[in-house]
């Protein structure tokens, strides 16, 4: 017999019930940026260089530019279109670029759970040690914010066995760190459930660009497909197309360029979407009427 992760079941997203986002749209849109911070020298690399460079000083460096350089021009260019953005940042921003979250807390930006820093992983800690993680991220950043985070998404989508269920035990609402579907649903856990936000794994410059050696002209060729075609899709069912960022791949100069054009097209199309944030799609699913969304049972 075939083992299952017993999590959710199986569902045909062509025989789902319908329903709509706000004002009457079906596709809802949401950017994703990661914004983190490593430990110089030590920990896991960055996993898209050679074994032996992975915590050089050229790669340390590479990715610091993210934080000095990369997201001041992404955030002027979220500016120019009026672009509301998610934010999944360690907290070890919030002592080594303070600057950072405060700008991202003056625009109205969603911050997420999302370890201390992208050098540790989260998925070998025992139970133990993992809700302690939980907890001293979610206290900082509700201490800095004003409010605890309503959605996580591990380092590098590192989740353990146990994940699920320590996060709706912590009191979050959604997670990132399942990518199986085009709408949100509910997973099991422990003690109740916890929603699956779509994520993507594709449409994300670190594997399309980093690791898939696509350019920056290729990576939003298809992110312009994707919108396009899951626009069509949507009259149909509501759907969620979700882009993910990082600073230090899609905030250079050359890359924001083409990033630009992804806005200037789907600007056309601001009244046919809904361009949110995860927090707020969380918050519609959780009041639709029961029995909608697949694993609302």
């Amino acid at each position: 017999m075939i083992r299952t992760h017993g999590r959710y079941p199986y569902s045909n997203i062509t025989t789902r019930p319908v329903y709509d986002w706000p004002n009457g749209t079906r596709l809802a849109v949401y950017v994703a940026v990661n914004i983190e911070q490593f430990s110089f020298g030590e920990g896991k690399g960055a996993a898209i260089a050679p074994p032996d460079q992975a915590n050089s000083h050229s790669v340390y460096s590479w990715r610091d530019y993210g934080n000095r350089v990369g997201i001041w021009r992404l955030l002027e260019l979220f500016d120019g279109f009026d672009v509301p953005i998610e934010a999944q940042m360690n907290l070890g921003v919030y002592e080594h670029c303070p600057d950072i979250p405060e700008a991202l807390r003056q625009r109205g930006h969603e911050v997420l759970g999302h370890g201390i820093t992208n050098s540790d992983m989260q998925e070998h800690l025992d139970e133990a040690a993992e809700a302690a993680l939980i907890a001293e991220v979610t206290e900082t950043i509700a201490r800095h914010e004003g409010s605890r985070p309503c959605g996580w998404m591990s380092p590098w989508l590192s989740n353990s066995t146990l994940t699920p269920d320590l996060l709706q035990e912590a009191g979050y609402r959604y997670f990132m760190d399942w990518t199986c579907d085009d709408q949100p649903i509910w997973m099991a856990t422990r003690a109740g459930r916890i929603l699956a936000m779509p994520y993507p794994v594709e449409c994300n410059d670190t594997r399309s660009i980093v690791w898939y050696g696509h350019t920056a002209r290729e990576f939003v060729d298809m992110l312009i497909d994707g919108f396009d075609e899951m626009l069509a899709q949507s009259e149909g069912q509501p759907l969620v197309f979700p882009i993910s960022i990082h600073p230090f791949v899609m905030g250079r100069p050359y890359r924001v360029r083409h990033l630009r054009r992804f806005f200037e097209h789907i600007a056309p199309q601001r009244d046919r979407i809904w361009l949110t944030r995860p927090r707020d799609i969380c918050a519609h699913i959780e009041s639709l009427p029961q029995g909608t969304v697949p694993g609302d049972t």
